[in-house]
């Protein structure tokens, strides 16, 4: 409560300070001289700005100072004008017809603005690359709202998850391009195949709930949507070295040739990524590639991408007891066996070992001053396997045939087994937008179609019988289509007021056939079509005040998991509800909203895993979360700034049904599993010279269940963490334009914290005949105490 209150108290701080504001205002035309309307203009640096009304014009409330206003226009040539206020100022923008709009026509179909009334955040490249030393996307968006963020590893390199809304990855939809990027069978985001992706990530817009109609599995805790690096004007290239605690270091070299004769562009990224991680033996050996060529004209953008990565990381997903988190907490079982004394020794290729490759094209082309199409391909490669030492496994979990050794039967036997992952991703998204005066449509068609190929082999063993290197001792196969069609539009019926309606239709067919890893008959034959229809309208109070409401309805099939521990299972459903406010005060910029999120048939977080680290899931029935977020914005001077953020929430089962003690019960309400009650993050930024800042990011989660049963055993405690960042750009113009300087000590104050884990439940009724006890018990995921990263990046 102690680091509650206190955050609380900073938080308060932050946004009743008192700064002198100014009215900036204007319009934006075209380059005939017509207003655009819904022209987008924002500062800067913070998280507030505003759309020009039906005549082109805008006012904006900014503080005294020196600031740059960013004005943008799908089809046209985004502008950025810098200005000191010390008064009301007038500032018009006339915007050129240009090809780097359409770079954003690759996501736009999935994004929204800042009059839309969704709730989202987004994260620019320039905040991106403050903190950008190797650490996966995940713990780059640490700080946003509502988001809970762990690394198996404990430093953030390797395997890391996001959590949003309590929602688990396998509902946070991510898109990269505007193509979905969660595996289509486990729906799992699993962003160690694509290390050092943030380096070649133009922006981030994270949409909190269901969000606007997006591609692949539907969005049921948020949407993400990555744009890859837009097109660069001029030749440059980048050379960036870091280092920093257990051993970490990560080497990237960027290049652009800029436009060569004005049309086309090449660019690309190498980067190398190395940790022992926090955990024993957790160690992370990434590599990753990036390539770019684009063909671009005023009204043409076709830019073809490959980009990939290989991964090979020891094992950590099997987490640790409570007594050993309390004596030992690096500790990591995963690979633990006994030789032939009794010694006990570690496998030294416990190991992940996968390597994923994306093939993308994008035809962007502005046919009319009103109409723009995107066509985009993708091809995704992902192929690989899991190693793992076991010992004293059966012969006919491998098909062996027992034999006989000096009168000795043999049924049993120490293996090393590799369970392989073999899978194609194919994709085709077609988008068109119209925009004209007060009328902004987009239409939206897109088709996925996955084949993956499951299967074991055995690439030793002590007493192998008269097996092959290599035999499959299993062999499956899962096939996913998934066709959808949207349609939304924006109107604006006067100054004030505009109205949104997204209507989708998505049908999903998925099957299998084979044996799973258990050796179990797994057949599975499904179709569902899903409507999806949101709505919402946007009131313009003034300059300074807007409120907006949205519904939204989503569904969303079971994954592969939920198939495998339950045919029985069903997809699920979610009402969301959403009210918020966004105010651009004299003194700061806040944005707040409430939500009610209704699911029936919630697939929640049972706390458990199975033999592959991967949570199960199960149908909860009637569940809720009501929460209220604050994501606030505070410019102190042209040296200070804070920018803090909080959630409250309530996550609740309805009368939930669970075994105790061998006999069905209802528990009543309960709290959803990782669903924390209060999250927030704060940023302070002390900027002292024009080339120098230091930034202190702070983090509060509290504390959650890990299962849905309320149990203390389950209980993870409550975590309140501090990282200080500093950047320092020394310009030169000499052999490199520049050397900037980037240091990150994560958790400054050696916290010993756990923000991930697991719960499990099993009927015993061995040790008293005749009754039957439920045995609880949990496994943690210890986060790394204090820890630092430093890097330098050459600009040329």
């Amino acid at each position: 409560m102690k680091n509650l209150f206190a955050f609380l108290c900073l938080f308060v701080l932050s946004v009743s300070l008192q700064a002198q504001n100014f009215t900036l205002s204007g319009t934006v035309s075209d380059e005939n001289g017509a207003p655009l309307t819904g022209a987008t203009l924002v500062v800067k640096g913070a998280s507030y700005g505003t759309t020009t009304d039906s005549d082109g014009k805008y006012a904006l409330s900014v503080a005294q100072g020196n600031i740059a206003i960013i004005c943008s226009f799908v089809g046209m040539k985004t502008e950025t004008k810098t200005l000191t206020i010390t008064e009301n100022t007038v500032l018009n923008f006339t915007l050129k017809s240009s090809q780097e709009s359409l770079d954003a026509v690759l996501i736009s179909a999935v994004r929204v603005n800042a009059d839309s009334p969704i709730t989202y955040s987004n994260l620019e490249k320039e905040e991106i690359a403050e903190r950008n030393l190797g650490q996966d996307i995940p713990v780059l968006m640490n700080f946003m709202p509502s988001v809970v963020t762990t690394s198996d590893a404990g430093a953030g390199v390797g395997y890391t998850g996001i959590r949003v809304r309590g929602s688990d990855a396998t509902r946070v939809n991510v898109t990269i391009n505007g193509i979905p990027y969660n595996d289509a069978e486990s729906q799992g985001t699993f962003w160690v195949n694509m290390p050092d992706l943030a380096s070649s990530t133009e922006n981030i817009q994270l949409q909190r709930g269901v969000g606007t109609s997006t591609n692949g599995s539907g969005a049921f805790g948020a949407s993400l949507s990555l744009l890859t690096d837009a097109v660069s004007e001029e030749a440059n290239g980048e050379i960036t070295n870091a280092f920093g605690s257990f051993n970490t270091r990560r080497h990237t070299v960027k290049f652009s040739t800029g436009k060569l004769a004005d049309n086309f562009e090449l660019a690309g990224r190498l980067s190398k990524i190395k940790s022992d991680g926090y955990i024993d033996r957790a160690s992370s050996d990434l590599s990753a590639y990036f390539l770019q060529g684009s063909y671009v004209t005023e009204t043409t953008l076709i830019k073809a991408l490959t980009f990939g990565g290989h991964e090979i990381t020891y094992q950590a997903w099997n987490g640790i007891d409570r007594q050993t988190l309390e004596t030992n907490r690096t500790f990591n079982p995963s690979g633990e066996y006994t030789d032939e004394n009794g010694n006990v020794r570690f496998y030294d290729n416990e190991v992940d070992n996968y390597r994923q490759d994306h093939y993308q094209l994008h035809w962007n082309e502005k046919i009319s001053e009103n109409w723009t199409t995107n066509l985009s391909l993708n091809y995704t490669q992902g192929r690989g396997y899991f190693e793992q030492y076991k010992e004293d496994e059966p012969f006919s979990t491998y098909g062996f045939d027992e034999i006989t050794i000096n009168g000795t039967t043999i049924n049993e036997t120490d293996v090393i087994r590799r369970r392989w992952l073999d899978n194609d991703f194919y994709a085709i998204n077609a988008n068109a937008n119209y925009r004209k005066n007060n009328l902004d449509m987009d239409f939206g068609a897109f088709l996925g179609i996955y084949d993956g190929d499951h299967f074991g082999e055995v690439i030793w063993a002590r007493f192998a019988s008269d097996s092959e290197i290599r035999d499959r001792y299993y062999e499956g196969n899962g096939k996913k289509n998934d066709l959808s069609f949207f349609t939304k539009a924006t109107v604006r019926v006067n100054d004030n007021v505009s109205l949104f309606g997204d209507v989708q239709v998505r049908n999903v067919t998925y099957k299998t056939s084979g044996l799973t890893s258990d050796q179990d008959p797994f057949n599975i034959d499904e179709n569902y079509t899903f409507f999806n229809p949101k709505a919402g309208i946007n009131y313009r109070v003034n300059d300074k005040n807007s409120l907006y409401f949205s519904y939204a309805r989503a569904n969303r099939e079971p994954n592969r998991s939920d198939f495998e521990n339950n045919n029985e299972v069903k997809p699920e459903q979610l009402d969301d509800f959403e009210l918020g406010w966004r105010w651009n005060g004299e003194n700061f910029t806040v944005n707040t909203n409430a939500y009610y999120m209704l699911y029936n048939d919630q697939l929640v977080l049972t706390g458990a895993l199975d033999d592959t680290g991967t949570p199960l899931r199960t149908n909860s029935g009637r569940s809720y979360r009501l929460g209220l977020e604050i994501d606030a914005s505070f410019k102190l001077s042209d040296k200070f700034s804070i920018r803090p953020n909080m959630a409250i929430s309530t996550n609740k089962n309805i009368d939930f049904i669970a075994s105790q003690d061998g006999s069905l019960v209802n528990l009543g309400n309960t709290n959803i599993s990782f669903s924390p009650d209060f999250i927030a993050g704060n940023i302070m930024t002390y900027k002292p010279l024009h080339n120098f800042q230091v930034s202190l990011l702070s983090k509060y989660v509290g504390e959650q269940f890990m299962g849905n049963i309320d149990s203390e055993v389950s209980r993870l405690d409550s975590y309140f963490t501090n990282d200080l960042n500093f950047v320092y750009e020394l310009k030169l113009n000499t052999f490199c334009e520049s050397i900037t300087f980037t240091g990150l000590i994560n958790n400054i104050f050696d916290v010993e914290y756990v923000s991930n884990g697991y719960f499990f439940t099993y009927d015993d009724d061995f040790s008293n005949p005749g009754t039957v006890t439920t045995i609880e018990g949990a496994g943690f995921y210890p986060q790394a105490t204090r820890n630092f990263l430093v890097g330098m990046t050459l600009k040329f």
